[in-house]
């Protein structure tokens, strides 16, 4: 059975009253227990700063050079936190609600509240140690409007939130490690975890990793009391996505195979606003923040096939149809809302560009409404065109001119005269490792943070919620949660690296990887990964039916025979080899793309990003079917393509569930 370990009583007092009576370790026993940390992104290096300043001894690894590398640096738009700076009506509650009705009341309530409840610590917490958040003219720190929300609680610093708070949890983490608290092992990548059998419990426990060092090709065994995935997302299963072309589920998923249940893998989030495709020649996307939907309109022409120039065509014979479809949030409806809606005007005919698979974000309004605040301001009266142009410019400039550069750079068009535009693209996935509320997956002693886990955003995650749940597990919650495990491992000695449960691990890391080298086969890792990334685009992308699911299980079980008898890997084993890294990586994306559509095939509704065909409202919504699937499914690993499910109902007893509505 399933023990989410959900504490009892009122919603508001759960996490109060958890953190009151959970068990601690005292800080000379800190100083004897190891914890392992796979990851040092926004969860890994705050989760590894927040424990070395308790005293554990933290071992930190990532497979970059540094953890700046983290993709949590290319996070663009903002962090939530319920301030309720704008007096706007904002409060711990309406962020939990808003939150839980975003994931389609596919979250636990409990797990959401209390990331609304640390949410307002974290911005405290990164204003302390310095990260440059905007502020306002007067000093005080500046909200915008995200999806999914009618009050402005998203803090930003410009267009690249993710890399200053990175900074700020980057120089915590590097204080820890001069210290002398935090052992780094940059290039170092987690090819599998170690389980021991505890004496006195008798539970198989998670007791270290084995990781191959990515310069000598050398594997080392590392053991920890306790082992941390903050590994992020596997968006790039898809092949084509906005994570870095580096970001893999390879960490997540070696543990599922030992025994850790991966929870909700079909839900995946596509992002409304990227820069669309231009062809095959492409390895990755790029995101344009969610932010520019705050003053950005979006539109299509009326008329199906326009070729005409944005600007050629009037305002009369433009259809901007989030606000003529969802009056009440207009361009800030949730992800998956606009993502489907964009899809529906493309496929209708109403596409623009060359390629026709794109919509226009349009800044000319909001050039003009900023030019004549300015001018207001500045006291210039019956101000030209040009004059409110100049000051319009100059105020989108400074919020949004890193973003605007970054389009212009990629696509050669200039945003400030012509729309930009966009189309959705795979971003984040809300479906990862199972755990309960203490962060741990069903293997003991094993927790996973983060993007890693099946996250607290349930079928879709509104914007600027990756960074706060992020820093939210790290700083906030497993300080807390280990110890409450750790309290009971004080007199466990470290194991020997000798240990048959350490040696047995290696040898079966080294045997894949000659296993993968011995094929020398035709076919290079690139082009699986593409052909892997085709189907689930096709088939277990933003729209998906039960034979598109049928048809695309037996088309990857087909892929991965190919893939272990025909690919070619180039180089040697002893020695820095990216192919072979990225094999690695491409067979457990194989393995990983046929549970999402297992799972996306079992769950006969739409819900928030995953959108199932045949459960759609008349007007082409997403139809939960809350009698059949109000819960989280939980898939235990057996064999080759072959998993249990295991449910986890989910119970709301004060965000009822209702047809979500953005009208």
């Amino acid at each position: 059975m399933l023990n989410s370990k959900i504490p009892a009583g009122q919603l508001d007092l759960k996490w109060t009253d958890y953190k009151g009576h959970c068990k601690l370790v005292n800080p000379a026993n800190k100083r004897k227990l190891e914890v392992i940390i796979v990851g040092t992104g926004l969860a890994g290096a705050s989760a590894a700063a927040s424990l070395g300043e308790l005293g554990y001894k933290v071992k930190a690894f990532c497979f970059q050079d540094s953890p700046r590398r983290a993709h949590s640096i290319a996070a663009q738009g903002g962090i939530n936190a319920a301030k309720n700076y704008q007096n706007d009506g904002d409060s711990v509650f309406r962020l939990f609600y808003d939150t839980i009705k975003g994931g389609d009341y596919r979250a636990r309530e409990a797990n959401v509240h209390r990331l609304a409840e640390v949410s307002a610590n974290i911005i405290d917490q990164c204003v302390a140690q310095g990260v440059p958040l905007a502020r306002e003219y007067g000093g005080l720190l500046s909200n915008r409007s995200f999806g999914g929300t009618q009050v402005q609680r998203t803090f930003y610093a410009a267009g690249q939130t993710g890399q200053q708070l990175l900074i700020g949890a980057y120089q915590a983490l590097e204080r820890q490690v001069a210290l002398g608290n935090v052992t780094m092992y940059t290039r170092h990548e987690m090819l599998d975890i170690v389980m021991v059998k505890d004496e006195k419990s008798g539970q198989d426990k998670c007791r270290g990793i084995v990781v191959r060092n990515l310069i000598t090709g050398e594997l080392e065994r590392h053991f920890g009391h306790a082992v941390l995935l903050c590994s992020g997302g596997y968006g790039n299963v898809f092949y084509l996505s906005t994570n870095a072309m580096g970001s893999n589920v390879t960490a997540a998923w070696k543990a599922h195979r030992k025994g850790a249940y991966f929870g909700n893998p079909c839900y995946t989030q596509i992002h409304p606003t990227c820069i669309p495709v231009s062809g095959d020649h492409q390895s990755k996307l790029t995101l344009m923040s969610e932010s520019l939907r705050n003053d950005g309109r979006i539109w299509v022409p009326k008329k199906q096939g326009d070729n005409r120039k944005p600007g050629d065509i009037p305002e009369e014979e433009r259809d901007y149809y989030l606000e003529r479809r969802y009056p009440a949030f207009g361009n800030l409806v949730p992800r998956d809302v606009a993502s489907r809606a964009a899809k529906e005007r493309c496929d209708a005919g109403y596409g623009v560009g060359s390629s026709k698979q794109a919509v226009y974000l349009d800044y000319a309004n909001a050039i003009e409404r900023y030019g004549k605040i300015e001018c207001g301001k500045l006291g210039i009266t019956n101000p030209s065109k040009e004059v409110i142009r100049k000051h319009g410019l100059d105020v989108v400039k400074e919020k949004y001119g890193n973003l605007f550069d970054m389009y212009e750079k990629i696509t050669g068009e200039n945003p400030y005269e012509v729309p930009m535009r966009i189309y959705p693209a795979v971003h984040y996935t809300m479906g990862g490792l199972w755990v309960d509320y203490e962060l741990m997956t069903s293997i003991p002693g094993l927790y996973a943070l983060g993007e890693a886990n099946f996250s607290d955003h349930g079928a879709n995650r509104l914007g600027a919620s990756a960074l706060m749940q992020g820093l939210a597990d790290g700083y906030f919650v497993i300080p807390y949660t280990i110890g409450n495990y750790l309290a009971d491992e004080i007199s466990t000695k470290a194991i020997s690296l000798d240990h048959p449960a350490f040696v047995e691990t290696e040898k079966a890391v080294r045997d894949r990887i000659e296993k993968l080298m011995s094929i020398k086969g035709s076919q290079s890792v690139e082009s699986f990964h593409k052909r892997l990334g085709k189907i689930m685009w096709d088939k277990c992308g933003m729209a998906r039916n039960a034979q598109g699911l049928q048809e695309a299980i037996i088309e990857i079980q087909q892929l991965k025979k190919e893939f272990w008898s025909d690919v070619r890997i180039p180089g040697g084993i002893n020695e820095m080899n990216p192919e072979l890294d990225k094999a690695n990586r491409v067979a457990d994306f194989i393995e990983l793309g046929e549970l999402m559509c297992k799972d996306a095939l079992n769950r006969n509704e739409s819900c928030g990003g995953h959108f199932r065909e045949e459960s759609q409202t008349d007007e082409g919504e997403a139809k939960r079917d809350d009698s059949k699937f109000q819960y989280v499914s939980a898939w235990e690993f057996k064999g080759e393509s072959d998993w249990q499910l295991h449910r986890e109902e989910l119970i709301f007893d004060v965000a009822k569930p209702t047809q979500r509505s953005y009208k």
